[in-house]
């Protein structure tokens, strides 16, 4: 079973920059679609971006199109989020998952069986 864990949350102002990084242990996460999700206090759950299992389609939330870029290094077992131009409706835990192999990135929750813990993203105003 392979473990993830998210690291490179922190606090940072509006319009500034954050990388998070979803490190997997265990096993090769390299044929594994991967997405990205977020939750802020006293909401629900949300999607934010997904990536192949190939790295060849991305999808993204249309709150974060444009800002937000998903990347995967399968030689590190590594997907980043890099995130820029923040804003503090941001702010929230965001947890990456890992989901079906050989598959294409995808926004449903229910698709990915593996969640790291979480890493907060807080954003100043």
């Amino acid at each position: 079973q392979v473990q993830l864990v998210e690291t490179g949350g922190g606090l940072v102002q509006a319009g500034g920059s954050l990388r998070l990084s979803c490190a997997a242990s265990g096993r090769t996460f390299s044929r594994n679609a991967v997405g990205w999700f977020r939750q802020a206090p006293g909401k629900e759950r949300e999607f934010v971006t997904a990536i192949s299992w190939n790295g060849s389609t991305t999808k993204y939330a249309g709150s974060v199109k444009g800002r937000f870029t998903i990347s995967r290094d399968n030689a590190k077992n590594t997907v980043y989020l890099q995130m820029n131009s923040l804003k503090p409706e941001d702010t929230a835990v965001y947890y990456c998952a890992a989901g079906p192999t050989y598959y294409t990135a995808t926004s449903i929750a229910r698709d990915y069986d593996v969640w790291g813990q979480g890493t907060q993203v807080t954003v100043s105003s």
